[in-house]
């Protein structure tokens, strides 16, 4: 009787928004952002041990500098993994491109342990808000069109449906008809994933998991009509991603890291 290894399944890291800056002491409203991000790589390696790819889905950068994409390049080298970038409202996309290249983490369509990760950049340059240009909407479509077996991931930076706190209704995806419009052709699209709000969020729109991740700094206080931010840690997603097609996936965050957050702000 022959029995069939189990395969492992594909460890997916989602890292997001950690704002760095040149300074090596910069902080975002009292947190101190290279440590945040160090805090957090910490508890993904105590909790989880290595990724197989790591998602960094924008925000990378506070101040848009080049030594600032370096130095988040350089703390993943902790990680034995690729990973793949995209740009936030924050980045300054030249330069983001760029050093991504240096790591080799400027990959837009990643394929692995059975699944598909479609990068895409919602950003507008000055602007806060997101929107998908056309040739970004054609690289979705495309990209689904010729691999229409395999489970997806799309990921972007900003939010793509309403999230429940009205100061960020505005600042989300701008065209998230036009982009529904393409993935509701591809049934493989199995996780819209984003960054940009500051928080934990999961839902489901037409048998697709809604998923949004905390931080590796600070965080929105959820379903706040106003800016707010909130004394929870900085955090991370993880999932474990099957050949079957299936998947789990938890939040953790760095529950011993120490800060002091100016919880008075009314914006940065």
């Amino acid at each position: 009787m022959t029995i069939k290894e189990k395969t492992r399944p594909l460890r997916v890291l989602q890292l997001t928004d950690p704002h760095l800056m040149a300074r090596a002491d910069g902080d975002l409203l009292g947190v101190k952002t290279r440590e945040s991000l160090q805090a957090v790589i910490s508890e993904v390696l105590r909790v989880h041990g290595q990724p197989d790819l790591i998602l960094a889905t924008g925000d990378l950068a506070q101040d848009g500098s080049l030594d600032a994409y370096r130095v988040f390049g350089k703390s993943l080298q902790v990680f034995s993994c690729p990973s793949t970038w995209i740009a936030g409202n924050h980045d300054q996309g030249e330069n983001l491109e760029r050093v991504a290249a240096e790591f080799d983490a400027n990959r837009r369509h990643v394929i692995q342990g059975g699944w598909q990760f479609v990068m895409l950049d919602s950003s507008v340059p000055g602007k806060v808000f997101g929107a998908l240009a056309d040739s970004e909407l054609d690289f979705l479509a495309n990209t689904l069109e010729e691999h229409p077996h395999l489970p997806a991931v799309v990921a972007l930076h900003h939010h793509p449906v309403d999230i429940g706190a009205d100061w960020m209704e505005k600042i989300g995806l701008t065209n998230r008809e036009a982009f529904w419009r393409v993935v509701d052709r591809f049934p493989q699209v199995k996780i819209v994933l984003w960054g940009h709000i500051h928080q934990e969020h999961e839902g489901e729109r037409q048998g697709v998991q809604l998923m949004a991740t905390p931080s590796t700094c600070i965080q929105f206080t959820s379903g706040s009509s106003k800016f707010a931010v909130e004394d929870l840690p900085p955090g991370y997603r993880w999932f474990e991603f099957h050949d079957t097609g299936d998947f789990t996936t938890e939040v953790g965050r760095a529950t011993d890291f120490q800060f002091d957050l100016d919880q008075t702000s009314t914006g940065y």
